[in-house]
C-alpha cells in the first residue's frame, strides 16, 4: 500500500505541476485584447523583454487542447490510483476484523520466531558441547 500511497502523491505532484505549465502557458501565449473601452494596450519600448508572446488563435488553441488532455489523463489516473487503494470496498467493521485477525496471525508468527529463536540457542549450545569434547580428545 505504501507504493500505491508513493504513486498518488507522484501523480497529485505531476498534477500541480501540469497546473502550473497550463497558467504559464495562458499568461505567456495570450492574445492581447481589450476587455473594456477604458482598457489599453501598453506599448513597449524597444529594449523592454516582451510580456506575452502572442501565438496565433489556431495554435494558441491547439495548445490549450493539448493541455486540457494532459490534465486530463493526469486526473483519471489520480482516480485509477485511489480505485485501487484497499479498503474502499471494505465497511469499518470488516476492516476492524481484518485488523484483528492480522493481529492474531503477528502473534502466531511471534510465537513461531521465538520458539525458532530458542531452537537455534539450543543447537548452537549443543554444537559448542560437541567442539568442546572434539578439542578435549
Amino acid at each position: 500500500m505504501g507504493d500505491m500511497l508513493t504513486q498518488l502523491q507522484d501523480s497529485v505532484d505531476q498534477l500541480a505541476d501540469r497546473f502550473i505549465a497550463c497558467f504559464y502557458y495562458l499568461e505567456r501565449h495570450h492574445d492581447l485584447e481589450t476587455f473594456g473601452p477604458n482598457d489599453r494596450i501598453p506599448d513597449l519600448k524597444s529594449e523592454q523583454p516582451k510580456e506575452v508572446d502572442s501565438l496565433s488563435p489556431e495554435v494558441f488553441q491547439a495548445g490549450q487542447l493539448e493541455l486540457a488532455r494532459d490534465l486530463i489523463v493526469q486526473e483519471q489516473q489520480i482516480e485509477y490510483i485511489i480505485s485501487n487503494l484497499p479498503g474502499l470496498e471494505n465497511s469499518e467493521r470488516d476492516q476492524e476484523q481484518l485488523i484483528k485477525e492480522l493481529e492474531e496471525e503477528l502473534k502466531t508468527a511471534e510465537a513461531q520466531r521465538l520458539e525458532a529463536v530458542k531452537e537455534k540457542d539450543e543447537v548452537l549450545l549443543k554444537l559448542d558441547q560437541v567442539l568442546r569434547g572434539i578439542r578435549r580428545n
